[in-house]
């Protein structure tokens, strides 16, 4: 890479998915689930309370417990699989019995109550499970399980926690795809550069990027330059490579 000359990059990359990707954070999450908790825990009371004062007045008839908002064992499985959650039954029964789900005794009835069921389904929706959350991205990265959850522990990756499990918003998994498909990290870009006849040391590009000389995006402690702005990059090096040097 010839010396002493400044090239100037003249692409401006505006990507509404980066700008998104960084509005997912952990305190965000938090504050929007303390939100919903709150209305949950209100509904499972509610819910819970009436069922208790009907027993106790021996009014409480099994055919009203599900229009009261209570469901068995087998029709809270049923509404988890007409929402989309894939679970065996006996995983269901585990969880419950593990008390990683809620449940509430009323008489000698084990029942659960149906916000429970509902807000399953809608995280379900909007949120994987750290091993999805992986898999997903594992599509389009070379990563390992071990090194993903490594992202989680050290918060690089938005993931929010609910009861037991950890969940990781669907949303932050689909913007890093697509930054995995539309941007290098910088051992990529170098090794990129390098393929196409541009001869530079990794420590050379990584000051160019810390002079803000390439335009770049920090995203989850790593640097990472769109491919426009790389196109841009080897078209000029190369052009500039290729002009008489003057005595």
């Amino acid at each position: 890479m010839p010396r002493g000359k400044r090239i100037v990059i003249e692409k401006k990359i505006k990507d509404p998915v980066i700008g998104k990707l960084k509005g997912i954070t952990i305190d965000s999450l938090g504050s929007a689930r303390g939100e919903v908790a709150d209305t949950l825990n209100e509904s499972i009371e509610n819910i819970v309370s009436q069922a208790k004062s009907l027993y106790e007045q021996d009014k409480l008839e099994k055919e009203r417990l599900k229009s009261l908002g209570l469901f068995t064992l087998e029709e809270a499985y049923d509404e988890l699989k007409k929402g989309g959650v894939n679970l065996s039954f006996r995983a269901f029964g585990g969880r419950v019995e593990r008390r990683s789900v809620r449940s509430e005794k009323i008489g000698k009835k084990r029942l659960i109550p149906k916000p429970v069921i509902h807000d399953w389904v809608a995280l379900n929706k909007d949120f994987y499970s750290v091993k999805q959350a992986y898999k997903e991205l594992a599509k389009v990265e070379k990563l390992n399980l071990r090194a993903f959850i490594g992202r989680i522990e050290k918060r690089s990756m938005p993931s929010i926690k609910i009861g037991t499990a950890r969940w990781v918003p669907k949303s932050a998994v689909e913007a890093l795809v697509h930054v995995n498909k539309n941007y290098y990290s910088v051992g990529n870009a170098v090794g990129v550069l390098s393929a196409k006849g541009v001869k530079i040391k990794r420590n050379a590009f990584e000051r160019r990027l810390d002079r803000n000389r390439i335009p770049h995006e920090k995203i989850g402690g790593k640097r990472m330059i769109a491919k426009e702005v790389m196109d841009e990059l080897i078209q000029k090096e190369l052009a500039l490579a290729q002009r008489p040097r003057m005595n």
